[in-house]
């Protein structure tokens, strides 16, 4: 199952997984909240995930492809692998990261490893070079869901102090002095 939302790129790579007498292209989804309807319907094997859904973010996916389709694996398929959002996406369940400018044989080669092994490694990771680390990522995202700070202790297993800590770097960071403006400011700088 393809998961992005632009159709040129869903078309493009159905059109060179068709060549490939092992795999069937067997849905597709532009959003988040339509990645899981299908999921629940198809039960695809391998699910590959755009990073950023206009809906929604790969991270908050996952678990709920997971959820639906227990025996689906996720392999996250970005142009943006240096993203805060790919470590998050990665610990939340998904197999690996392909990039989006991989050729044909790399992406078959991809969903045939996660498919046997149930993982994708490529030759070295990739280190970030977004401003904010994994962590500060996590708290960011919440709040752009609009969670508290004492929701968001709750759900990454954090205390008040160190959501605080994570919430005042990542502000001082992208140049923000109130959450309305640390989400404006993330949104421009393509980290939501």
């Amino acid at each position: 199952m393809i998961v992005d939302d632009h159709p040129v790129v869903h078309d493009g790579v159905a059109a060179q997984l068709q060549r490939s007498p092992d795999m069937i292209v067997v849905g597709y989804a532009g959003t988040g909240a339509e990645a899981v309807t299908v999921c629940a319907a198809q039960h695809p094997d391998i699910v590959l995930l755009d990073l950023r859904l206009p809906d929604c973010l790969a991270a908050d996916i996952v678990p709920e492809v997971h959820r639906v389709s227990p025996g689906s694996r996720v392999l996250l398929f970005t142009a943006f692998p240096e993203h805060a959002a790919v470590a998050p996406t990665l610990a939340a369940g998904a197999c690996g990261i392909l990039v989006k400018h991989a050729g044909a044989t790399t992406i078959r080669e991809a969903i045939r490893s996660v498919a046997r092994t149930g993982v994708f490694r490529t030759g070295t990771p990739t280190a970030s070079t977004s401003a904010v680390t994994a962590r500060e990522y996590d708290v960011l995202r919440l709040v752009a869901a609009g969670h508290t700070n004492l929701e968001i202790s709750s759900e990454l297993n954090l205390s008040i102090n160190t959501v605080k800590t994570y919430l005042r770097t990542v502000m001082h960071k992208l140049a923000a002095r109130n959450r309305v403006q640390l989400i404006a400011n993330a949104r421009a700088q393509g980290l939501l």
